[in-house]
């Protein structure tokens, strides 16, 4: 039996999102954080957990500033994505290089997409982008700020204006926003009935419970509803991140931590001459050298795995911030790789 003729034509075209293992000493990759908390909640294990997440959702609606029924619970903000598109389908716009989960399930779910290049200051290039809302109508457009790789914020004019126009839903994802000092756009769900917000707890320490959240208007939380299916986030997850976030001092720490270390790496690399850190709002550094790829291979040889950005920035290499003894080897095998 030739099973590829039975998989549908827009799944064939589709790479599988590959998150690779290298074994390293330094793993600085992958936007997570290096601190976290040693767990193990008391979980009856033969129940189904709570399929609304009550107590999860009114923990995140409180440290949010929101209601609960604004808050729609994900096994990772991937998952709500997910969701998203399910429920409204496409055109999909976004612009680009960002988060590749937004194209990956877009054609998985065989929905038409677009990205929009950034303009040379990674922010959103009005005049294209607005182009784009206008002839392709887009159902869903989701702006990712801080957005990864880049790792700056887009202007909060440009962002507020694109809501303002499109006649779809706005997606807002603010995965990276607890590390910027920039505002959240979640006081300005009150003004835009076609806005959505996104956040996870996968930056912040607790990325192996994999939730997330979808903050929105109750009309369109409803409808996304519809298509997540029951039982989506585990008891397991969900007890872990409600006594986290009880303690909510520890995740606190944890994001205070990195941002003074960030400030600390930031400025050691602008030392080194040779590569070119950009500005960040985030818990990582996209930053320019020359030859990248071949860099990133000899800093992996000493053991420091950091991300090869060179399929979407040219010339361009992410590494997350980690403890000061990470970021200290990482700053020596760099050193020494140029």
């Amino acid at each position: 039996m030739n099973i590829k003729k039975l998989v549908k034509p827009n799944i064939r075209k589709l790479k599988a999102y590959h998150a690779a293992e290298v074994p390293c000493k330094i793993k600085l990759d992958a936007n997570e954080s290096p601190y976290g908390l040693k767990v193990l909640g008391s979980v009856m294990t033969n129940r189904y957990p709570d399929p609304e997440a009550k107590e999860l959702r009114s923990l995140a609606a409180k440290d949010l500033g929101v209601n609960p029924e604004n808050i729609l619970h994900g096994n990772g903000s991937d998952e709500l994505i997910y969701c998203l598109i399910a429920a409204f389908g496409g055109p999909v716009l976004f612009p680009v290089p960002t988060f590749s989960m937004y194209g990956i399930i877009a054609q998985s779910l065989d929905q038409e997409y677009t990205g929009i290049p950034l303009d040379n200051r990674f922010d959103i290039d009005m005049k294209p982008f607005e182009a784009a809302l206008r002839k392709l109508k887009p159902r869903l457009t989701f702006l990712s700020s801080p957005n990864n790789p880049t790792g700056n914020s887009f202007s909060s004019v440009r962002i507020e204006k694109i809501i303002q126009k499109s006649k779809g839903i706005v997606v807002v994802d603010e995965a990276y926003q607890p590390f910027s000092e920039r505002k959240s756009f979640i006081p300005l769900l009150k003004k835009y009935d076609n806005l959505v917000i996104l956040r996870t707890l996968s930056k912040v320490g607790l990325a192996g419970l994999r939730t997330g959240f979808m903050i929105a208007g109750t009309e369109i939380n409803e409808e996304v509803n519809k298509v997540r299916l029951p039982f989506n986030l585990n008891s397991l997850s969900q007890k872990v991140a409600v006594d986290a976030l009880k303690k909510n001092t520890d995740l606190k720490k944890f994001i205070t931590a990195i941002t003074d270390e960030r400030k600390n790496l930031m400025a050691e690399m602008k030392k080194i001459r040779g590569i070119r850190p950009y500005p960040t709002d985030a818990n990582f550094i996209l930053f320019h050298a020359r030859d990248a790829s071949s860099l990133h291979a000899r800093l992996l040889k000493q053991g420091v795995l950091i991300r090869d950005m060179t399929g979407a920035l040219p010339d361009c290499l992410r590494v997350t911030v980690g403890t000061s003894a990470e970021n200290k080897a990482f700053l020596k095998a760099l050193s020494n790789s140029l």
